[in-house]
Formats: C-alpha cells, structure tokens, sequence
C-alpha cells in the first residue's frame, strides 16, 4: 500500500513539474497577402504564404511572375462578368509555375462555397503566330494589354509544372454563341510558342473551357480537363502545337450554358476559311472518356472529338467513350479533309459512343447523323481505329471509381499496344509508348493524389 501511494506521489509531482514548465505555443496563422493589380517587375512569390487575386491582376513590361510549390492563390469571386478576378500575362512577360507532385500549386475560389465560375481565367499572351492580324483576348478589354499573337513560333511565356486550376471560367455569358471564339476561360494559351512548356496541369469544374488553345504553337504533356462545363481542350484561330497524355472525363455536366460540351473541340477560325496558319493541333495518347456511365440527363453533351469549320487535325493513339452523340464528328467542311487524309488524320483509336450508329458522324446542316462512309474510312487498314460496342470492352481497371477513374488498361485491353508513331507529325516531343491512351501499366499519372483531385 506505502509503495502504491509513494508511486502516485512521484507520478503526480513528475506531472506538476510538467505543466509548471511546459508552454503552450500560440496557434499558427496563415499568412495571406493580395497580389497588387499591375506587376511591372519579376517577383518570386513566398512559399510559405497564401495569395488572393482580388479583380484582374496583369503582369507586364517583361517581368516574370514565379510561384514556388505548394503555394495556393485564392480568386475573389464577383457576379459581373466583367470584374471576375484573372491573371493575365501579357505579352514578353512568364508565368514559372513550380509545382510538384506533392505540393502542387492551386489556383481556386475564394468563396467559402465553391462553385463553378467563381472567377475567370489565367490568360497567357504570347508572339506566336495566329490566323488574326492582331488578337485580343476575348472578353477582356481591348487594350494593349490584351492583345497576343505574332511571327515568333520559339516565344516563350514560361513553364508550368503540377498546377491545378478550380472553379473559374465565369466570363462567358449564359448565352454564348457557340460559332465564334470562345471567351477566356480556364488556361488561356493564346499565341504561345514552343519554348513555353505544359506538365501536369489539371482545370476541374471551369464552368466553360477547361484549356484554350488559341493560335501559336505551345506544347503539352499530361493534362486534365475534370467536369467542365463546355469543352475540355479548345483549338481554335490556327494553333498547330502538339501534346501527348491528355485526359478529358466527365461524370456530370456543370453547367448548362454550353451547346455542345465536348471532349475535343477544334476549329480555324470564326467563319469556316482556309486562313493561315491553319488550325492543326497534333495530339496523341488521349483518353476521353463522357458522361454516360453516370449521368442520366444528355442536355448539351455531344462528342469526344468534334472537328469543325476548316480546322485540320491529328488525333491518334487515343481512346474515347461515353459520349451520348458520337465519338469523332465532322462538319461539312472538315469532313472531305480528313477524307483526302493528307492534312487531316484520325488513326490507331479506339472508339465507342452511347449512340453505336453515330459513333461517327457528321454535323449536316445542324443535324447530327451516322455517317457510314466516314465509318468504314476510319476502320479501313490504312487508319486502323476500332469500333468499340460497350464501354467495358476497353477493359479499363475502372471508369467511375468513387474516388476518382483508373484509366489503367488491364489483361486483354487493346488499349495495351497498338500505339504507332511513323510519320512526319512525330517529333522528339513524343514519348513513343505502346499503348493507347494517356496511361499505361507503369505509371498512373492521373490517379488520385495531391496534384490530381477528383472531387
């Protein structure tokens, strides 16, 4: 009993001396500071503070805006259109993302809720070519702040590495004319040359556009387009840049305002010419995957792949599914140019769409229709895509996961080989890998993590 109570005195006096020495450390504050609206000198932002973007913020006069991993840049939210908070580089000035797989750079709302549209886009300018004697970024002022485009195909407006951009393309109105060119939406690349350098960028939830490419000759790897309201990848105004591992997916459509939301959107410029440089993104290795797997309602979803108004095109090595309408569509002008197959190329794919008799298909006059003479062009032994009945015959580990896909091909997938590179279109740029789509067995570059937030 004595050894017992002296115990308990040692154990208490041992926790008294704790408490009387022991100090509690304050609680730690974030540190937030307001970017200024005009940057005018390079500035290199603290790794250790949190930003807000509050209205548009334009960087110019040469200066280079750097942002150290994990940093996270907050974008107050207005309802007019026209005050929504963006980031502009202008042109001659860089935007140096530095993000990591770990500590990603975050570009999101400021609002406590979250929703899409909250704020506008980052807007890149740069002093590439484009099919307009002098652009403009559209729903921007006009100003020589907003002016892009030019005659130097190597400019370079910087790097971007793991960035993730949330719930911004607030600027187009709810009734948009789909027939002319979009307003900035998500990342705005307009007139970027090929020194400038995409790596893991993913835009989720924009309530337009997830990615614009307008004009100039940027290239990309690892991208995602996640439950965007209008398209996920956007080419218009003569791009000719390439990329390789893309993924556009959809489990719902965020917004209503789109007429056709589509996975890969392309076209030359507003009214269907031949203006040079003409539109001509070339692109391998893409997964595209739509809706129809869990959303019941079509309103306005449309096509993986939709070619219009004079556009020329290079999509191979890809996958696309689960689009309610089609999986490749053409108009009446791009339709005889990938016919020809000299501009134009659709090979090597794996195509599936909700509506098998339109999986592709021809926008005739307004109307989507089955084209079974695009059908047998694209399946003949000279293009090699295939024709996918259902979905699940992809043989994907999981489409819909409820914590985000897992685009990985499994046994028996004929996304595991089939993936061809000969041809002139294919530079040092392209990884040559054996599979089609954007992921293999060795690397799941898109599964959930830090960077990739399916949410």
């Amino acid at each position: 009993m004595k050894k017992n109570a002296l115990l308990l005195l040692i154990v208490m006096c041992a926790f008294a001396a704790c408490k009387k020495n022991d100090t509690v450390a304050p609680p730690t504050i974030p540190k937030v500071d307001t970017l200024a609206k005009t940057i005018t000198a390079s500035l290199t932002l603290n790794p250790t503070t949190s930003y807000v973007i509050d209205g548009q913020v334009f960087v110019k006069n040469n200066a280079t805006l750097t942002i150290p991993a994990g940093v996270t840049v907050s974008f107050v939210k207005y309802d007019d259109r026209a005050l929504k908070s963006s980031l502009i580089i202008t042109q001659g000035s860089k935007l140096v993302v530095n993000g990591t797989a770990d500590m990603p750079v975050v570009f999101t709302s400021a609002a406590i809720t979250k929703a899409p549209g909250d704020w506008g886009a980052i807007v890149i300018q740069g002093k590439a070519p484009t099919n307009v004697v002098t652009g403009y970024s559209a729903g921007l002022a006009i100003s020589d702040d907003t002016k892009f485009g030019g005659t130097d195909i190597h400019d370079n407006s910087g790097s971007i590495n793991y960035l993730r951009l949330e719930y911004c393309g607030g600027i187009n109105p709810d009734a948009e004319n789909e027939w002319l060119v979009d307003k900035v939406s998500g990342l705005s690349l307009e007139g970027v040359g090929d020194a400038t350098m995409l790596d893991h960028v993913m835009v989720v939830h924009s309530n337009d556009d997830g990615f614009q490419f307008v004009g100039g000759n940027v290239t990309g790897t690892h991208l995602i387009g996640y439950n965007n309201g209008d398209d996920d990848f956007d080419f218009d105004l003569g791009y000719q840049g390439k990329l390789q591992f893309l993924v556009s997916y959809r489990t719902e459509l965020t917004s209503t305002h789109a007429l056709r939301a589509n996975g890969f959107e392309s076209y030359n410029d507003e009214v269907p010419t031949s203006k040079a440089p003409l539109t001509r993104p070339v692109a391998s290795n893409l997964t595209i995957i739509g809706p129809q797997g869990m959303e019941t309602s079509k309103t306005n979803l449309n096509m993986g792949v939709y070619i219009r108004k004079g556009t020329r095109f290079v999509v191979e090595n890809s996958i696309v599914a689960e689009y309610p309408q089609g999986g490749l569509m053409v108009c009446n002008k791009t339709r005889p140019i990938l016919l020809a197959a000299v501009e134009s190329f659709f090979k090597y794919n794996l195509v599936h769409s909700d509506s098998v008799s339109r999986t592709f298909s021809w926008d005739k006059d307004y109307a989507v229709i089955g084209d079974p003479a695009l059908q047998a062009f694209a399946l003949n032994n000279v293009n090699n895509n295939a024709l996918i009945n259902a979905s699940g015959d992809l043989l994907l580990k999981d489409m819909y996961g409820a914590n985000g896909p897992d685009l990985t091909p499994t046994t028996g997938s004929a996304a595991l080989t089939g993936a061809n590179f000969d041809g002139a279109d294919y530079s040092a740029f392209f990884t040559r890998v054996v599979y089609r789509g954007a992921i293999g067995t060795d690397n799941n570059w898109a599964a959930p993590s830090k960077w990739a937030v399916w949410k």
